[in-house]
């Protein structure tokens, strides 16, 4: 009877002791504290507790929010900054051994970087240069994670909260220039034109008789119109000529 309540006890010992990790785990554990030379998994391995401390480790992607941050632009501006950062873990002894928590420690480094960073630019170059902040980012923060055993993959800058001052400064500032831009090219139309009609005014002067058909161009048009009263531009040659002949 002993005999079978050991090898019960023993059996429920093994069977307690296997461990199934998915394809995307691996197991860093520590024997009598010692940790093992390489990460056991996938599959199924032995865990003998209290003389083995398995630790999982995920080697998908984790995407990361990083919670709004306040930033102070190189132009003085205050503005609330978010941002979403894409990592996994490489080398699951270094995540384990190197930082308490590499999850928490990419947080906090991801918040601190963040705000060092966009702190050295300007509000333009946060709103329009969003790829090239986003891998500067990227890079710094794939350097310093680096000895956790942690590759950061992107980093997104997701949302820029202004100051409802600044939104209605910067929206002051589009109007303008979009009003800026209308006057140029009412004023480019209007260059154009002149140009036409000093090319059509030396053409009219070379042929006087241009003038006259113009003239009877523009009665036909009026004519058209159906008005009640009808003006007729007299040319002023024929004046010209009318008064001279009766001086002569």
């Amino acid at each position: 009877m002993p005999v079978l309540i050991i090898v019960v006890i023993v059996v429920f010992y093994i069977i307690s002791s296997i461990k199934i990790l998915n394809e995307y785990e691996r197991a860093v554990i520590f024997r009598l504290g010692k940790l093992l030379d390489q990460p056991k998994g996938p599959g199924v391995i032995l865990v003998f507790a209290p003389i083995d401390r398995m630790v999982r480790v995920s080697l998908r992607t984790i995407v990361m929010d990083v919670p709004p941050q306040d930033v102070i632009t190189r132009d003085n501006v205050s503005v609330k900054v978010s941002a979403v950062v894409y990592f996994r873990v490489m080398e699951p002894r270094k995540a384990i051994v190197e930082v308490e928590s590499y999850h928490y420690a990419t947080s906090q480094l991801s918040q601190t970087t963040l705000r060092s960073v966009l702190g050295q630019v300007e509000l333009d170059d946060l709103l329009s240069a969003r790829d090239r902040l986003n891998q500067q980012l990227q890079h710094i923060l794939d350097v310093h994670a680096d000895p956790w055993g942690i590759k950061v993959s992107a980093v997104e800058v997701k949302h820029v909260d202004l100051p409802p001052d600044m939104q209605r400064a910067m929206a002051r500032q589009a109007e303008a220039e979009r009003e800026k831009r209308a006057k140029i090219i009412h004023a480019a139309g209007e260059l154009e034109a002149s140009e036409k009609l000093a090319q059509a005014a030396k053409v009219i002067a070379s042929e006087p008789v241009t003038i006259t058909l113009r003239y009877l161009q523009t009665l036909t048009e009026i004519a058209s119109e159906k008005n009640s009263t009808i003006v007729f531009p007299l040319p002023i040659d024929l004046i010209n000529t009318l008064i001279g002949g009766r001086k002569a």
